[in-house]
């Protein structure tokens, strides 16, 4: 740790709160519990305020040596709240001399893809040259997509029986309007912050309809433009209304065992309200053509509960994870009279849903507010109440 040394911030626009720092560990003895080994600063990057940071990093699970993205790091980089202002840096998100608002693509290890990438201004990482602005000048060669508020949860389809055709799919926090899915694709820009969702976005952070000629100016920085670009529009959407939610927890296609009648279903979840939902796969893939208006169909998903400490019944079906999670929460010590955070659209305070998925591709619910993470075991026909 003594060799340690910090990299020259890489420039945003505008004032800088803090920054998100891009760390590679290097365990020296993987066969115990504890850690002895080394850490490297990749790179960090300035962020406008203190929400929006980086979030998921993420190798494409199917790549093998030999294949482009083999060891080849995509990183969720949230626009540090830039693109929520109305003034100053709101234009970050889409400037391509900007790091914000983006899905950055790079190589950790120096001694990979010599032959396909560059070095990176600080040294630290290489750059792929088949990423899409590497030849622009100006722009920032890491980038791969760009438009985004706070892509913060990353995941790939890993089906199976068609590993080939796999993708990369981004949870999108949104801002006042909608909460989205999208496929993240090579240079495409997903509209933020002209575009929230399938509608505009005004300058007063109001929703619109998308203007008769739906394309936006390609911004190499604040004053220069290079043409104008489609924007590209989720798959998957809902708003902020009574029965959607705050906020994205992420989501997962799911090929697990364990749950057949899940098997090629998009399963996400609301962070703040506890909601569950499944889109058909295929749906998703469908909405891709690039169609504006065209989103996967969403179903909600319930809980099927028996609380322990309650004895006269063989459990309840939930609309929202909120009772279970309060339970828990109180439970485990939990004073307050409702679960703590903020929420909305939930009275009773926030869940705090996460979702992840095993190397069998079973899935979790990791909630924060009660410090539980809960195995999905099955889909159960609800009993009657005779």
């Amino acid at each position: 740790m003594g060799s340690y040394t910090t990299t020259p911030p890489i420039p945003t626009p505008g004032d800088v709160d803090h920054e998100a720092v891009l760390v590679e560990w290097t365990d020296s003895n993987i066969s115990n519990s504890t850690f002895e080994g080394s850490a490297r600063e990749l790179l960090r990057v300035p962020l406008n305020s203190r929400i929006h940071p980086m979030g998921d990093l993420m190798f494409n699970p199917l790549a093998r040596r030999g294949d482009p993205d083999w060891r080849v790091l995509y990183v969720a980089c949230g626009d540090g709240g830039s693109g929520d202002q109305k003034t100053g840096p709101r234009l970050n998100p889409q400037r391509l001399d900007t790091m914000v608002g983006k899905i950055l693509r790079i190589i950790p290890d120096l001694t990979e893809h010599t032959d396909a990438s560059v070095v990176s201004d600080n040294g630290r990482y290489r750059i792929p040259r088949d990423n899409p602005f590497v030849t622009i000048d100006g722009a920032r060669k890491e980038i791969w997509a760009y438009g985004l508020r706070n892509p913060h949860r990353l995941s790939w389809d890993v089906n199976p029986a068609n590993p080939a055709n796999n993708h990369l799919i981004a949870a999108v926090i949104g801002l006042h309007t909608w909460e989205t899915v999208v496929m993240i694709h090579k240079g495409a820009n997903y509209g933020f912050p002209q575009r929230e969702g399938t509608e505009t976005l005004l300058a007063d952070n109001t929703a619109g309809k998308l203007p008769g000629v739906d394309a936006i100016p390609v911004h190499l920085s604040d004053s220069i433009t290079r043409g104008t670009v489609v924007p590209t529009y989720p798959v998957v959407q809902y708003g902020h209304v009574e029965r959607g939610g705050d906020a994205i927890a992420g989501g997962f296609v799911y090929w697990g065992t364990a749950v057949p009648k899940l098997r090629g279903k998009y399963v996400l979840g609301d962070i703040s309200t506890g909601r569950l939902w499944w889109t058909d796969y295929k749906e998703m893939l469908a909405a891709d053509a690039g169609h504006s208006h065209t989103v996967a169909e969403m179903h909600e998903l319930h809980i099927w509960w028996d609380d322990p400490n309650d004895t006269t019944d063989r459990g309840k079906l939930y609309s929202t994870l909120v009772p279970i999670v309060s339970a828990g929460y109180h439970s485990r010590g939990g004073k307050a009279a409702v679960l703590p955070g903020k929420s909305t659209l939930s009275p009773t305070g926030r869940v705090d849903l996460r979702l992840a998925i095993d190397r069998g591709g079973e899935l979790y619910l990791l909630t924060k507010s009660d410090g539980m993470i809960r195995a999905v075991t099955g889909v159960v026909t609800v009993p009657s109440s005779e």
